[in-house]
């Protein structure tokens, strides 16, 4: 079996070390070019090359996937399978017909639902208490090729976009590899995706990570887990932003005054509550502009947050 493995993310990596450990080791494994990063703007390297560099493999990083010399690199490669995990760039009808037997997609999500780029993310924004990875077979379409295999998992009532991710990348490539031997062994069968049940998961953007403390606690709990690690949830505060990395939704009693919507109510030990549109939200870990990631606790003590502050504002 010669494999091409197309992937960037940390989503991708596990499941190119999980198929070079079971004896499927690609020929190639491409990725996206190293870009700036962190504060100090530095090129990196992306997860995937991190992961290939150190199996040994070769690493080859285009800045277009379609561009005429890496497709007649692809061809030289000739390969039976492109196996690709958050590759970060759109495979072109031409790249697709480069198999021998099929291009091979591994997606976080049940499709056909959140078909694009965020399905994680947007699994947690909308509630779901469950998800999963999808193999298809790749067309020409924004994930809707034929479903080959399936996995479903159960999303933690205090799980964080991050923390999910990682798990389902874990199990990416056992899947993969049952895929790869189930379709060269002819015991798998593509079937069409349900016309049924499709959702799409844009990418995130860092205007919808803003918190709009008129919603119910559970509502900004599940923004919160949903926009970390990236692209963080926020707030106005002060005429800065306020990065909101982890919550706990409280249900508290009724009051006939209720503070209005992103008041703190509580800013004591460990304790920094804020008023919601419906219950409060305990913050439990926060960034101020310029700063550094504090507790509760760091940012009471150092007066980062008091009580009656107006959050949103």
């Amino acid at each position: 079996m010669r494999l091409v493995f197309l992937g960037s993310g940390r989503f991708a990596a596990p499941s190119l070390e999980h198929l070079y450990k079971r004896g499927l080791v690609p020929a190639a494994v491409i990725t996206q070019p190293d870009r700036p990063a962190g504060r100090g703007r530095r090129p990196a390297s992306t997860p995937v090359k991190i992961m290939a560099s150190a199996l040994g493999l070769s690493v080859s990083q285009p800045g277009s996937i379609g561009a005429p010399e890496t497709l007649a690199q692809l061809r030289d490669l000739d390969p039976d399978f492109l196996v690709v995990a958050a590759y970060g760039q759109i495979l072109t009808p031409e790249v697709l017909q480069v198999s021998r037997v099929a291009p091979i997609n591994l997606h976080a999500s049940l499709l056909p639902r959140w078909r694009g780029a965020s399905p994680v993310a947007r699994a947690i924004l909308a509630g779901d208490v469950r998800t999963g990875l999808t193999t298809m077979r790749m067309d020409a379409g924004i994930d809707t090729g034929d479903i080959l295999l399936q996995e479903e998992v159960e999303i933690g009532a205090c799980e964080t976009a991050g923390d999910l991710e990682l798990r389902l990348a874990d199990l990416g490539g056992a899947l993969l590899e049952q895929t790869l031997l189930g379709l060269q062994g002819g015991s798998l069968e593509p079937r069409p995706q349900p016309s049924e049940g499709v959702t799409q998961a844009p990418r995130l953007s860092v205007d919808e990570a803003r918190l709009e403390w008129s919603l119910a606690a559970e509502d900004l709990d599940r923004r919160v887990r949903a926009y970390n690690p990236r692209p963080v949830a926020w707030t106005d505060f002060g005429g800065q932003r306020l990065k909101i990395w982890g919550s706990r939704p409280v249900t508290t009693p009724g009051d006939e005054s209720p503070p209005e919507p992103g008041t703190v109510t509580i800013a004591s030990g460990d304790t920094l509550r804020v008023a919601c549109g419906r219950a409060a939200l305990d913050l439990l870990e926060i960034q101020p502009a310029g700063g550094r990631r504090c507790t509760a606790r760091d940012a009471i003590n150092g007066r980062t947050l008091r009580k009656e502050d107006r959050l949103g504002a």
